[in-house]
C-alpha cells in the first residue's frame, strides 16, 4: 500500500512538473530581469538623466537670448510752480496721467571662456558615459544574484528527488519489516523504526517542497512578480569547468565595469582641474540688444513737457573680464581640485586591488569547488551500489536493519554534499564572471 503510494506521489509530482508548471529556462528568467527589475529600472532612470545633461551640453557654445517688456499706467496729483517771464510765479495743481510701453531683446554670446566651455563639454560626457557602465553593472550583479537563485531553486529540487528515492527505500524496509514480523523472524521495534524512518523521510519531503515554493517567491520578486504564479526550473545544473586564472586576470581591468566607472572619476575629476584652470584666464562676451520706448502723457500741468516719446534701436559691444586678484580665492579652487583628482587616483587603485583580490579568492573557491565536485560524483555511485546491496542483502534475511539504515544515510549525505558541490561550483563560476564582467556579454 504505502509503496503504492510512493510512485503516485512520484508521479503527481512529475505530473505537476510536466503539464501543470511551465518550464522557464535561465536565459528567460535573465531576460525578464533585465527588463523587470527594479535596480535595473532605477540605474537607467539615472542613466537617462546623465544623458539628458550631455544631449543640451552643446548649448553651452551658445548664446543666451532673452526678451522682455511691459506696459505701465501712471495717473498723479500734481502741483507745480513755474517761474514767468516777468520773474513771477505760476502755480498750477491738478491731476497728470501717462502710459509707458517698452520692450527689449538682448543677446549674450561667451566667445571665450579660457576654454572652460570645452572641458565642461567633455566632463558632461564623461558623466554620461559612467551612466551607462552603473547601468552594466547593476546588470551584471542582477544576472549574478538570479542565476544564483534560480540554480539554488535547481538545487532543493535534486534534494528533494534523493529524498524520494529514500523514500522509496524506506517503504520497500517497511513492506520487509512487516513480512519479517508477520512471520516471526523480526520482533516488532523493528517495523516500528521502519516506519518512524518513513514518516520522518515524508516530513522532510514536504518541508523541501516549501523551501522550492519559498526559493520560487523570492526568484519572482526579484523580476517584478513577473513570472507567471506556477512554473518550474531545470533539473540540472552545468557548470563551466574549464575557466583559467590568467584569461580573467588579464582582461578584468577593462571589463570590470565597476572599474571602469572608477576610471571614469578619474577622467571627470581631470576635466574639472581644467574648468578651474581655465577661470585664470580673460572672459571675451558679445553683447548686443534692440530695445523699444514708447511715452504717452496724456494729461499735463507742464507745458513744456512732451506728450509723446518714441525710442528705438540697437546696440552691440564687446565686454572683456580680465581676473586681476581675489585674494587667491582661484588658486585654493584650482588646488582643491587636484585634491579630488588625485583622492580620485587612489580611490581607482584601491578598487583595482580590491577586485584583483576578490577575483583571486573567487577563483580559489572555483577550483577548491570543482575537485569537491569531481570527488562526490564519483563518491555517489559507490553510495548508490552499497545501498542496492544492503537493500538486497536485507531482502534475503542476511542484513539487520542497523546496515541498512547506514547505507541510506550514507547515500542521503552524499546527494546532499554532491547537489551542494555542483550548486557551490556553479556560485563560484557566477562571480568570477560577474567579477570578470562576462556575464552581460554572455547573455
Amino acid at each position: 500500500m504505502r509503496h503504492r503510494f510512493v510512485l503516485f506521489w512520484m508521479f503527481l509530482v512529475g505530473a505537476q512538473t510536466l503539464y501543470g508548471q511551465r518550464q522557464l529556462t535561465l536565459e528567460e528568467v535573465i531576460a525578464v530581469a533585465l527588463e523587470k527589475n527594479f535596480d535595473v529600472r532605477i540605474a537607467r532612470k539615472t542613466s537617462e538623466s546623465t544623458e539628458l545633461d550631455d544631449k543640451y551640453a552643446f548649448n553651452a557654445f551658445l548664446p543666451r537670448v532673452n526678451a522682455n517688456g511691459g506696459i505701465s499706467w501712471t495717473g498723479n496729483d500734481q502741483e507745480i510752480r513755474l517761474q514767468n517771464q516777468d520773474g513771477g510765479l505760476v502755480e498750477r495743481t491738478g491731476p497728470t496721467a501717462s502710459n509707458n510701453l517698452t520692450g527689449a531683446v538682448q543677446l549674450d554670446w561667451t566667445l571665450f571662456d579660457g576654454l572652460r566651455m570645452f572641458a565642461t563639454r567633455e566632463r558632461v560626457a564623461k558623466l554620461a558615459e559612467q551612466g551607462e557602465l552603473f547601468v552594466k553593472e547593476q546588470m551584471v550583479n542582477t544576472i549574478a544574484s538570479v542565476t544564483t537563485n534560480y540554480y539554488d531553486i535547481v538545487r532543493q529540487k535534486q534534494q528533494l528527488k534523493a529524498l524520494m528515492e529514500q523514500l522509496a527505500v524506506n517503504d520497500v524496509r517497511v513492506k520487509l519489516a512487516e513480512r519479517r514480523f508477520d512471520v516471526g523472524y523480526a520482533a516488532k521495534p523493528e517495523l516500528l523504526q521502519a516506519r518512524v524512518d518513513y514518516n520522518a523521510t515524508r516530513t522532510l519531503a514536504l518541508q523541501q517542497e516549501t523551501l522550492i515554493e519559498q526559493l520560487k517567491a523570492q526568484l519572482n520578486g526579484q523580476l517584478g512578480m513577473e513570472l507567471p504564479e506556477q512554473y518550474d526550473v531545470a533539473d540540472t545544473i552545468i557548470v563551466n569547468l574549464d575557466l583559467r586564472r590568467e584569461d580573467l586576470l588579464q582582461s578584468v581591468e577593462n571589463t570590470n565595469y565597476s572599474l571602469q566607472a572608477s576610471r571614469k572619476n578619474v577622467e571627470i575629476a581631470t576635466l574639472a582641474v581644467r574648468e578651474r584652470r581655465a577661470e585664470y584666464l580673460p572672459t571675451l562676451q558679445f553683447n548686443s540688444a534692440y530695445s523699444y520706448t514708447r511715452t504717452e502723457n496724456t494729461k499735463l500741468l507742464n507745458p513744456f513737457s512732451p506728450f509723446f516719446i518714441l525710442n528705438n534701436g540697437f546696440n552691440y559691444g564687446f565686454t572683456v573680464s580680465i581676473p586681476v586678484f581675489n585674494g587667491f580665492n582661484q588658486r585654493r579652487l584650482v588646488q582643491q581640485s587636484r585634491i579630488v583628482q588625485n583622492q580620485q587616483e587612489i580611490l581607482f587603485q584601491q578598487e583595482r586591488t580590491q577586485v584583483n583580490v576578490a577575483l583571486q579568492n573567487a577563483f580559489s573557491n572555483y577550483e577548491n569547488s570543482r575537485r569537491i565536485l569531481l570527488v562526490e560524483e564519483e563518491n555517489i555511485s559507490l553510495a548508490k551500489e552499497n545501498v542496492a546491496i544492503a537493500l538486497e542483502v536485507f531482502r534475503r534475511g542476511a542484513g539487520t536493519v542497523l546496515d541498512l539504515r547506514t547505507a541510506q544515510q550514507s547515500l542521503l549525505e552524499a546527494y546532499t554534499r554532491l547537489i551542494n558541490a555542483r550548486y557551490l561550483a556553479k556560485v563560484a563560476e557566477t562571480e568570477l564572471l560577474r567579477l570578470n564582467g562576462s556575464l552581460l556579454g554572455e547573455k
